[in-house]
């Protein structure tokens, strides 16, 4: 039974096939970007297909040229003229994350174009993540004073060396094959072949990983990574990027510059360089913190980090990115504080203490209560009703 067509403006749109389901994200002129009601709608259908016995196969895929953008920036921007108005959105967006990971069922998604920020924790968790040519990935939250969140900081800090650390702070992009080549997705599937694809996976009757996997391998295609890739640099990147802080990170990048055959390196010092000094250092602190933590430790604190600068508490920077990249697009943003200098390391510590047990971010403990820990059962619901 397809849905597809009867739901034009619905921005999540069901079809389904036997036991198979597909997702569509469905707000292609806004690139897929994930609104609070798109939230609701994927916990919603992801909790109901993980109980129903019927359901055996879940497929996600984009409309469009995009998979996701990532979170819809507007709705953090304008939600700042009323206090924690964005606070419920975010709360739902990591507790779904946690499940994205720990499925119970065989997901596969299809992502052909682009998945950067949010929107690729809709693809990199899953038991299979397609990529073509088109694929283009990317966590660029510190340009604009955020952090790489939605788990990102679980899956950047145990990528290969430092390579995690030079992905979060510079936004750097990767392709598909790259990202297959580390491991962030499954297969390379070119983009001409990934209809055909998915007409087979929507034929099957089988949430079975091996019948999955064989179906998808009939279309993929080994990966040869670009002379030019990024991942031929892993050297150059461990060794500046397993500095202690971000000034000592850009000071060994420039010394590494004006090495010969280094010339990649001169934008992407540029373009550090223009970003939030105090949202490098958050994230630089998060990947770090990353490598010993548990998932659920990483959303934790993502939520913590998220809220406080939500709430402006050491700067504004956010707000102020947003403004620049999408409100009045002059692409000058004025940080504050300006440079990394005067950034107060102490400030930085506050945004990673834990909350009160009842405002912390609530991820299920136990098999019993999976899906437990709900907005609506967290301190931040009583306060707000």
């Amino acid at each position: 039974m397809s849905q597809e067509g009867q739901n034009i403006d619905e921005p999540v749109v069901i079809e389904e096939k036997g036991s198979v389901k597909l997702t569509v994200l469905n707000r292609p002129r806004q690139l897929n970007v994930i609104s609070p009601e798109v939230v609701l709608k994927l916990a919603e259908y992801l909790e109901l297909w993980e109980k129903d016995d019927q359901t055996k196969l879940i497929l996600i895929k984009g409309a469009g040229r995009a998979f996701s953008a990532g979170g819809d920036l507007k709705v953090f921007y304008h939600g700042q003229e009323s206090k924690d108005s964005c606070l419920e959105v975010v709360y739902r967006m990591y507790w779904l994350c946690y499940h994205i990971h720990t499925y119970k069922k065989t997901q596969v998604s299809l992502v052909n174009g682009i998945s950067m920020g949010g929107g690729a924790s809709l693809m990199v968790p899953m038991k299979f993540s397609v990529v073509t040519e088109k694929t283009v990935f990317a966590t660029p939250e510190a340009s604009f004073g955020f952090h790489t969140d939605c788990g990102f900081s679980y899956i950047h800090s145990h990528l290969p060396g430092h390579l995690g650390e030079f992905l979060a702070l510079t936004g750097a992009r990767l392709n598909g094959k790259e990202l297959v080549a580390i491991g962030m997705a499954t297969h390379f599937v070119p983009s001409g072949k990934l209809m055909d694809l998915e007409a087979q996976l929507m034929s099957l009757d089988s949430g079975d990983v091996d019948v999955v996997r064989s179906t998808i391998e009939e279309f993929s295609e080994k990966v040869n990574l670009d002379k030019d890739s990024i991942l031929n640099k892993q050297s150059v990147i461990n060794e500046c990027f397993s500095k202690e802080s971000v000034k000592q990170i850009i000071q060994a990048f420039e010394a590494e510059a004006s090495k010969e055959g280094n010339e990649w390196i001169t934008p992407v010092i540029k373009g550090l360089k223009r970003s939030s000094p105090t949202g490098l250092k958050i994230v630089l602190r998060s990947i770090r913190e990353g490598r010993k933590q548990t998932l659920s430790d990483c959303l934790k604190k993502e939520f913590r980090l998220t809220v406080n600068i939500l709430r402006k508490t050491i700067s504004p920077d956010m707000y102020e990115g947003i403004r620049a990249l999408t409100i009045d697009k002059d692409n000058s943003p004025k940080w504050n504080p300006a440079t990394l200098d005067e950034v107060d390391d102490k400030k930085i510590n506050s945004l990673f203490k834990p909350f009160e047990d009842d405002i912390e971010l609530q991820i299920p403990e136990t098999e019993e209560n999976r899906w437990g820990g709900k907005y609506e059962t967290s301190g931040y619901a009583s306060v707000r009703g």
